[in-house]
């Protein structure tokens, strides 16, 4: 019997266990751990016939992931903890020949900077240890980088433009929360933006680039020009590529909140001296928001993610709309769980079912958008994730 590690103990490990347990014949025996064992505990609570072991682990102490990964025998980690610890989590796996996926790419606790760079220089050493790391299984990126291949391999000769289009329509009544992670999601949408047109990368001011979309059984939303990690991967594998792009939706009271929260210095991530002690405000901050997990029981309506490509086949030109659309109370009714949370584990669990079932398979660390699309795509309907094609 296989044996998965889960790494993490928030909402998209939630999620994830939820998957993992609906699919037991694959992921086997399931450990969870984080650094709080009583989220572990809460979320093993929800599912008392399953196969279920907990375990404490500080993820940013490689001695100590390896020690469990060994303790466990597992055969694939599944990284859900925070981006700050994928360094440690993938070089634990080095030293135990284990197989290793994640959701999104490492990032500097003291740094806002958004890159693989650091990820793919293990390659060689994952190469050499005989085992697979699997980069971003999340939805963007994760489903949106597999959304392009299929669009590469399916319906274009040359893809010339891509945007990825993310819409979050949910409310969960508080008058400001982050959907996942406060400090991850308020670094990302306060940063510069940033775009790659024509071979080079072009920064923008925060929010600067704005435009409307109409989305599917959501409606016309204003969506704005963010940087997001799948941009830089996909640049190296779709053929002809011009231009791509990522937008986000946002109300104009939460951008009114995070410009006031931005205006006073909260979104900063040096520590500054209170009352004799060192604090980050973002990290405050954090801890004055409303905790993710918890949104799930009150929020209602729906996220469309997908991507727009344009470019050419048989001469001719072509422009698509894949996307996929999740119900926020549907998801809280199968998994307990939101459908930003949802839309995240589930693309999660596929990609580590599609590794331990060998249907996508290698030595070295990997983008989605390098592996065969169509078996991901079918997974995706048959595991609560539906897509639809639009011609444009």
């Amino acid at each position: 019997m296989k044996t998965t590690l889960i790494i993490g103990a928030g909402g998209v490990s939630r999620v994830v266990v939820h998957k993992c347990v609906q699919n037991a014949s694959v992921f086997g025996k399931i450990v969870l751990a984080s650094r709080t064992l009583s989220r572990c505990n809460d979320i093993k609570k929800e599912l008392p016939d399953a196969f279920i072991e907990v375990a404490h682990v500080d993820a940013d102490i490689v001695g100590e992931v390896v020690r469990l990964i060994k303790s466990v025998n597992a055969d694939i980690v599944i990284n859900v903890a925070l981006p700050y610890q994928d360094l440690a989590i993938m070089d634990a796996c080095i030293k135990t020949k284990t197989h290793y996926l994640d959701t999104a790419n490492y990032e500097h606790p003291d740094e806002a900077k958004f890159e693989y760079k650091l990820q793919w220089a293990r390659d060689e050493k994952f190469k050499e240890a005989g085992i697979m790391g699997l980069l971003g299984s999340g939805f963007d990126p994760g489903v949106t980088n597999v959304f392009c291949a299929y669009a590469q391999k399916h319906y274009f000769d040359e893809i010339h433009t891509i945007d990825i289009l993310d819409c979050n329509a949910g409310d969960h009544g508080y008058a400001f929360a982050t959907n996942f992670n406060p400090e991850i999601n308020l670094r990302e949408v306060s940063a510069n933006g940033r775009y790659w047109e024509n071979g080079k990368w072009i920064e923008t001011k925060p929010m600067e680039i704005k435009m409307v979309w109409d989305y599917p059984e959501v409606g016309e939303k204003d969506s704005y020009l963010l940087y997001h990690e799948e941009m830089e991967s996909l640049v190296k594998h779709i053929k002809g590529l011009k231009r791509i792009r990522f937008f986000m939706t946002f109300g104009e009271s939460y951008l009114t909140h995070m410009k006031c929260l931005e205006n006073v210095g909260m979104l900063g991530i040096e520590p500054v001296e209170h009352k004799g002690q060192k604090i980050v405000p973002m990290e405050f901050l954090k801890t004055l928001l409303p905790d993710p997990s918890t949104l799930g029981s009150r929020t209602k309506g729906k996220t469309n993610i997908g991507i727009v490509a344009e470019g050419i086949k048989d001469g001719v030109k072509k422009k698509i709309y894949i996307y996929q659309v999740s119900d926020h109370e549907k998801c809280f009714a199968e998994v307990n769980s939101q459908a930003v949370s949802y839309t995240t584990g589930v693309p999660a669990m596929i990609g580590a079912k599609l590794m331990l079932e060998g249907k996508w398979s290698g030595s070295g660390v990997f983008n989605m958008e390098e592996f065969d699309p169509d078996i991901f795509m079918q997974e995706l309907n048959e595991q609560g994730l539906p897509w639809q094609i639009k011609e444009l």
